[in-house]
């Protein structure tokens, strides 16, 4: 009786042990083979998919950049046409530091737009027919509209243009729109001051002297530094202006 008991007991713990064994190799079971060769599939479509996007961004930034060239290509040089005729009219108002500020700012335009060229030039775009178009106002009126256009440059344009060049890594292109960033907040400033003067019809005190860089169309009145505070040229190499 005693032997049948144990015997019993026996058979029942081998099959408690028998059905530990196969729970437990329910839960660590390995995946097959064609489970883990679909998920490696599944991860390089994605990283193919990751890849392919940062390849379109990245030609997505340098066309954006291109196309960000030429609209300030064609800005700067419109802008440097407009403010020669502007310094015309002013002239004939009577307005002579007027005229002479006007000069010295489409001087600088013009440097500003043959930079951009050449930025254009270098990546083998080719350039298009720029045609100037304005209308020529009072003097009051023309600058007016030069406050305007600078504001928008200096505040919107330019800082548009920086950030997408400066995401396609595009370093001549960041030198360039740089330049004429820093040179126009310092323009949109001598227009404004001209704009007060001529309210105050105090305009006969504005500058008579304009000094401009070769180099990035920096603009000082009346004296200039050893060396451009923008792109540190000597100042041998400035543009003197004393007439129109």
């Amino acid at each position: 009786m005693k032997k049948l008991l144990i015997i019993t007991v026996l058979i029942s713990l081998s099959g408690m042990i028998l059905t530990s064994c196969g729970n437990s190799g329910k839960n660590t079971a390995m995946k097959s083979p064609e489970q883990n060769e679909s998920k490696s599939e599944e991860n390089e479509g994605k990283e193919n998919e990751g890849n392919e996007s940062l390849v379109k961004q990245g030609t997505d930034v340098k066309a954006k950049t291109t196309e960000n060239m030429l609209a300030a290509f064609k800005g700067e040089t419109t802008a440097s046409a407009k403010y020669a005729a502007y310094s015309k009219k002013a002239e004939q108002e009577g307005y002579h530091q007027i005229a002479l500020l006007f000069k010295a700012a489409s001087t600088s335009e013009n440097i500003h737009a043959n930079n951009h060229k050449a930025v254009l030039q270098e990546s083998g775009t080719v350039l298009p027919t720029i045609k100037p178009e304005f209308t020529i106002k009072s003097t009051k009126e023309n600058l007016e509209d030069a406050i305007k256009g600078e504001t928008y440059e200096v505040t919107t344009m330019y800082p548009d243009f920086i950030t997408t060049a400066n995401t396609a890594n595009n370093q001549m292109a960041l030198i360039s729109l740089n330049y004429a960033y820093k040179t126009e907040k310092k323009h949109k400033v001598m227009y404004t001051t001209a704009l007060i003067a001529l309210n105050n019809k105090t305009d006969k005190n504005l500058p008579s002297v304009f000094y401009i860089c070769s180099t990035c169309g920096n603009t000082y009145e009346t004296t200039a530094p050893a060396r451009c505070g923008i792109s540190m040229t000597s100042s041998d190499k400035f543009l003197k202006l004393t007439s129109v």
